[in-house]
């Protein structure tokens, strides 16, 4: 059954109360990240909102959750990255958090309430977005729990909308 959606454009004075908000939540300075105009998309889904910037789905919305999507670990490079170990892989890609167990290692600095991209160690291709639950101290001791709440992983309805689009 086909999605139903809603495409179009932002007026000016509508993006840029848009990228203020894009910018305050994810901690990311679009106009600066990209030097350029930034043309700005809405599509509308049943389940979120997905904001094309300049011709690629960088963010997405689901009810107040603004987070970066999978395509977007290009766009974005200075968001930290979790690596998980080969066994988590399939659990991530099911929607599961990420658990301390599963974590190799961590490039960037986290934050509590910051997002990540979950990467695989053998290839470092991006599984999941997900949201921080520890300052960075704090996730380096966890020895046993969830460290990051998955958002949006590679299957997800998301994913395969943008795949499709």
């Amino acid at each position: 059954m086909p999605e139903k959606y809603r495409r179009f454009f932002l007026k000016d004075r509508e993006a840029k109360g848009l990228l203020a908000e894009i910018t305050e939540k994810l901690d990311i300075n679009l106009e600066h990240a990209f030097k350029t105009r930034i043309n700005l998309e809405i599509i509308e889904t049943e389940f979120a909102k997905i904001y094309i910037i300049n011709n690629k789905p960088l963010i997405a919305k689901f009810g107040e959750d603004i987070f970066p999507t999978l395509v977007s670990l290009e766009a974005f490079p200075s968001i930290p990255k979790v690596v998980v170990d080969m066994g988590a892989i399939p659990h991530v890609c099911n929607g599961a958090d990420v658990m301390a167990p599963g974590i190799v290692r961590v490039y960037g600095e986290i934050r509590k309430g910051g997002f990540v991209f979950v990467v695989d160690e053998k290839y470092g291709k991006p599984l999941a977005v997900g949201e921080v639950l520890y300052e960075m101290n704090d996730a380096s001791r966890v020895k046993k729990g969830v460290v990051v709440r998955n958002l949006h992983f590679v299957g997800d309805k998301l994913w395969n909308f943008i795949k499709e689009k």
